[in-house]
């Protein structure tokens, strides 16, 4: 049995074709034992230091994303590239052929390790607060596209067994072609720069669009893209450059100032308003919003009548409360008293101008919160209890004239 494997082993090893074969079987085995001690050993080792340094949101990242996967799938090509001339008989062109495209799938698993350890790296930093001012993602997916711009020049030239160098030195001539082709990316990228420069765009902010049908909050901030996510939960895909070249609406002030605005007119009717008796006033000092603004309105008309002498013996001579100024004066009381309005910010109850459909009070104050429900909520207790309060001052809302209104005018006479 023993000479049988003597005589065997010297018949392998004086056949150039089956010492090629043994060669390149035990070169496969080495670049497999490479490959296996750098999945077990080496990604093992850069995951516990990870570990070690309470960057375990890192290591699941590079993981998720298949950086060890990669990183081990790019040795074997290595092995093979330094042994593959060490292999006996083996002709020198297939050599070559054969340790150009090693070296190109090398490369080429380079590019995918580094483009996993840039993806893992926005995972990473997602959760930081800092990324949510200064977005990474939109530099990062810049950096991949000129690593695999340059990785396939790199692999290109393995290939065909010729200098990067000389690849390069052609993209010269076609740098006009290349502008066309990369000009959303140009443009992307210089919107992305100057909008994270200004912070005017992070992600979580409220957005209105109007123009590409976009009104919600942003979720994504890419380098050719921003993903916004409307209020019908409907997504918009706005093009980075177009929010630097076009005028957009950020809430974002609006939520950090802690005051929502409440801009909104009520339309009073020009023919409730008349003057004030005597007798409605005391009976309006019930309100206890209104008492103190009575008394001393009632002093301040009083000491401007008695300086009037004969004259202040005609009514139309004499100041006099209205029931629109009071109606006002309520207004701006109630709105200072109540807890849901912001009263570090601007209140005003201003009457704006009389026009065909009544006399419009505004009411320009903000809520102390900013949250949508609670601001709906608020504005809409306010504006109720205004418009049951109106005929307690003899007012009366304006509407235009609706069917019920003809038909009861019809019946009147």
């Amino acid at each position: 049995m023993t000479d049988a494997l003597h005589a065997l082993s010297d018949t392998l090893l004086s056949d150039s074709w089956a010492r090629m074969f043994c060669g390149l079987a035990l070169l496969a085995l080495a670049a497999w034992a490479v490959q296996f001690v750098v999945r077990r050993v080496v990604t093992g080792l850069l995951s516990g230091l990870l570990g070690r340094l309470h960057r375990q949101d890192w290591d699941q990242a590079l993981g998720r994303r298949g950086f060890y996967r990669r990183l081990a799938g790019m040795a074997p090509f290595v092995v093979v590239q330094l042994g593959i001339h060490l292999v006996p008989e083996l002709p020198a062109a297939a050599a070559d052929t054969l340790r150009s495209l090693a070296v190109a799938l090398t490369v080429l698993f380079g590019l995918l390790t580094l483009s996993a350890a840039l993806d893992a790296v926005i995972d990473a930093t997602a959760g930081h607060p800092q990324a949510h001012v200064r977005s990474a993602k939109g530099y990062v997916q810049l950096g991949k596209i000129v690593l695999w711009a340059f990785g396939v020049i790199v692999v290109v030239a393995a290939l065909i067994d010729r200098s990067p160098l000389l690849l390069l030195s052609g993209l010269g001539a076609m740098s006009a072609v290349l502008l066309l082709v990369f000009k959303d990316t140009l443009l992307s990228f210089v919107a992305s720069v100057q909008l994270a420069s200004n912070d005017m765009l992070r992600v979580g902010d409220w957005i209105e669009m109007p123009q590409v049908g976009a009104d919600g909050f942003v979720i994504d901030v890419a380098l050719h893209t921003v993903k916004v996510e409307n209020w019908d939960k409907t997504i918009t895909t706005i093009p980075t450059y177009r929010l630097f070249a076009e005028s957009f609406r950020n809430w974002r002030t609006m939520f950090t100032s802690g005051g929502r605005r409440i801009k909104r007119t009520l339309r009073i009717d020009a023919g409730s308003v008349r003057f004030l008796s005597d007798e409605e006033c005391e009976r309006l000092k019930r309100f206890n919003l209104l008492a103190g603004y009575l008394d001393n309105k009632q002093k301040e008309i009083a000491d401007a009548n008695a300086g009037l002498g004969e004259p202040a013996g005609e009514a139309v001579n004499r100041r006099r409360l209205t029931n629109i100024g009071t109606f006002r004066a309520y207004v701006d009381a109630y709105l200072r008293n109540h807890p849901g309005i912001n009263r570090e910010m601007i209140l005003m109850v201003r009457m704006l101008e009389p026009g065909d459909k009544g006399i419009p009070i505004e009411l320009y104050c903000f809520t102390a919160s900013t949250a949508w429900v609670d601001y709906e909520k608020v504005q809409g207790d306010i504006f109720d209890h205004l418009l049951a309060i109106l005929p307690d001052l003899g007012l009366r809302l304006y509407q235009l004239p609706t069917g019920s209104d003809l038909t009861a005018a019809l019946a009147a006479r």
